[in-house]
């Protein structure tokens, strides 16, 4: 039977995690972290989390998917929310098919993952519509940051892997978001 507000954190980044646990704490939950699915299934043998928020990349190319998996296999009744700061159709349609209850964009606060706990899997069908599509210099700039990051921040090889000249990068980069 899960503990009522035993929740755990699945997320590689140890300033994030320990944030994100202190301010669980101070909202009365017992907030435990771990980085990986090895982690997550080591406490998931002992103890079983009523609640989950679950970063959806994690070190070494993980997927926090394998761990939403892991969550609902142990307890379908664990509230899963995934945090990503590279959302997706694709990965939100996953996530909520592996059993999350809601899927958040970073940068969300604990205010954001409570509500989407409380509202548990139930739809909102007052939830808005975005009236603006999003531009092409805006998923420019995410999908550079995105290859950025996979290449641990290293300039030649995301030109390389974008098609790139790197001085072209270079002064994409400098420029300031277009939205």
């Amino acid at each position: 039977m899960p503990s009522d507000r035993l929740l755990v954190i699945v997320e590689d980044d140890e300033k994030f995690a320990s944030t994100l646990r202190r301010s669980f704490e101070r909202r009365g939950y017992e907030a435990l972290a771990v980085p990986n699915l090895d982690a997550l299934n080591a406490l998931l043998e002992t103890r079983k989390p009523g609640f989950a928020v679950v970063d959806l990349r994690l070190a070494a190319g993980a997927s926090g998917l394998t761990c939403v998996q892991a969550l609902h296999t142990a307890d379908p009744a664990t509230l899963i929310v995934v945090l990503t700061g590279f959302a997706s159709i694709a990965t939100a349609v996953e996530a909520i098919k592996l059993g999350a209850c809601h899927y958040l964009v970073k940068p969300s606060n604990t205010d954001d993952i409570e509500a989407a706990f409380t509202r548990g899997g139930d739809g909102d069908v007052d939830a808005p519509l975005t009236e603006r599509a999003t531009s092409i210099k805006t998923l420019e700039w995410e999908r550079i940051h995105e290859t950025l990051m996979e290449t641990g921040f290293n300039i030649s090889e995301t030109a390389r892997r974008l098609g790139l000249h790197r001085r072209t990068l270079a002064r994409k980069l400098e420029k300031r978001q277009v939205k």
